[in-house]
Formats: C-alpha cells, sequence, structure tokens
C-alpha cells in the first residue's frame, strides 16, 4: 500500500488504478527526477518572463496572479486526472513559474538579495532531505505520515481562515506580521513544508517499486514540484520577516 503523503496530490489514491499494469514501460525513479528538472526548467524560464517585465516597469501582478489562478485549475485538473499529467504538467510548470517570478520579484526590489537567499536555502534542504532519506536516517514511517499530514492539513486550514476572515477585514494574530512569535510560526511552517520533501520522497519510491505506468513520472514530478513551491514561497515569507526587523 502506497503510504500517506502530506502533499495532496499525493495520496493514498493515486496509483490505485495502476496496479496490474500491463504496459512495457513503468515507473522509473530515474524517470522522475529527469521530469522534474525538465520542470524546473520550464518554471525558471516563466519566472525569468514576469522578473524581468517587473524590472522593466511593467506590472506583473495581474500576470502573476492569472499564472497562479491557472495553475491551480490545471493542478486540481491533474490531481483528478492523472493520465493527463505528460501533457498539463508542463503548462503548469510555466503558470506557475509565472507566479513565482512576480512574487518573487516584488520581495526582491523591497529585500535586496532575498530571492537568491530563499532559492538557495530551498536547495540545499531538498539535497540535505534528499540524502537523510536515501540513507536512512529519516524515515517515513506510519506515525511519522500521519503527523506530517496532520501538520500540514492544520496549516492549509489556517490560511484558508485567514483568508477568508481577510475578506471581512479580519487578520488573524501573528500569522502575517513580523514580531517573534510570527517569526517562529512561519519557522514551523517552513519545517512542515520541507518534511513533506520526504513524504514525496517515500511516495515516488513506492510507486516505482511497484510499477506504475510511465505516465506517473510527471505526476511523481508534479507531486514534488508542489512541495518545492511551497517551501521557497514559505522561505521567502521566514526571510522577508526576518529582514523587516532589522
Amino acid at each position: 500500500m502506497i503510504g500517506r503523503s502530506g502533499n495532496p496530490t499525493l495520496n493514498d489514491n493515486t496509483f490505485e488504478g495502476s496496479h496490474g499494469y500491463g504496459g512495457s514501460e513503468r515507473m522509473t525513479i530515474d524517470g522522475t527526477v529527469n521530469k522534474a528538472f525538465i520542470m524546473l526548467a520550464i518554471l525558471l524560464g516563466g519566472a525569468f518572463v514576469t522578473w524581468s517585465m517587473y524590472f522593466n516597469d511593467r506590472n506583473v501582478m495581474p500576470i502573476a496572479i492569472g499564472g497562479a489562478i491557472g495553475g491551480l485549475i490545471l493542478a486540481l485538473i491533474i490531481s483528478f486526472k492523472p493520465k493527463a499529467s505528460p501533457y498539463l504538467v508542463p503548462i503548469y510548470a510555466a503558470l506557475e513559474g509565472v507566479f513565482l517570478g512576480g512574487i518573487s520579484a516584488t520581495y526582491e526590489a523591497k529585500f535586496n538579495g532575498i530571492t537568491l537567499q530563499a532559492a538557495l536555502l530551498t536547495m540545499c534542504i531538498f539535497v540535505a532531505l534528499l540524502l537523510a532519506y536515501k540513507s536512512r536516517i529519516i524515515k517515513a514511517t506510519e506515525n511519522f505520515k500521519l503527523g506530517v499530514f496532520a501538520a500540514t492539513a492544520g496549516i492549509m486550514l489556517v490560511y484558508l481562515a485567514s483568508f477568508v476572515l481577510g475578506m471581512f477585514g479580519v487578520t488573524v494574530p501573528y500569522l502575517h506580521d513580523s514580531s517573534l512569535i510570527g517569526i517562529g510560526i512561519s519557522l514551523v511552517i517552513v519545517v512542515v513544508a520541507a518534511l513533506n520533501l520526504v513524504l514525496d520522497f517515500d511516495f515516488i519510491e513506492s510507486g516505482a517499486q511497484q510499477g506504475a505506468p510511465k505516465y506517473m513520472e510527471w505526476y511523481g514530478a508534479f507531486g514534488l514540484m508542489v512541495t518545492l513551491v511551497w517551501l521557497y514561497l514559505e522561505m521567502l515569507r521566514l526571510l522577508s520577516k526576518i529582514a523587516s526587523r532589522d
């Protein structure tokens, strides 16, 4: 049985239709890694577009918001239709890149050098956790998965509540401010986002072991990218809170 993942795009039912797959080509870890690099290249290309527009005095926020909405719609479609992953995931990466480029540029304009710091820290966390997982220093036990899943669900509910309350002018205390408590909350969220990578590694490895169809490589790379984007955004928020105190 595939383990639970805190990533909503990778859950217990993802490979449900893949058992007994009789095709000649099956999902592999190397294939998933290759697809992830392709997605990253497309994402960076999309980010470069809005980043360049922003620093050429163009209003990129409508484009960035459009990318975020389009990416969310595609993410929902991909989550329910994994077979469409080879066609939709590259488009998702481009839209997500457009969004990240705009957001990153606004942070960079306010806090010089913050985007490079956030990107490097995200990549370092990714590599460190991958090595820890491969060497079995960190094991995705059922209790570990349940804990991360519960923490992730809790964070998503708090963000949803913050969004809904914000529409009525109500602010959730500490969530968005740069107080020590606010920084502590952001740090906890970064840790939870990072731990989701361990679950994603385990999920992809399990899918490859069970012989899932080849198209699931794109789906696995998609799920991993969702977690990395979340981790990067939370890292930006944490660093901006720290920088605003100086």
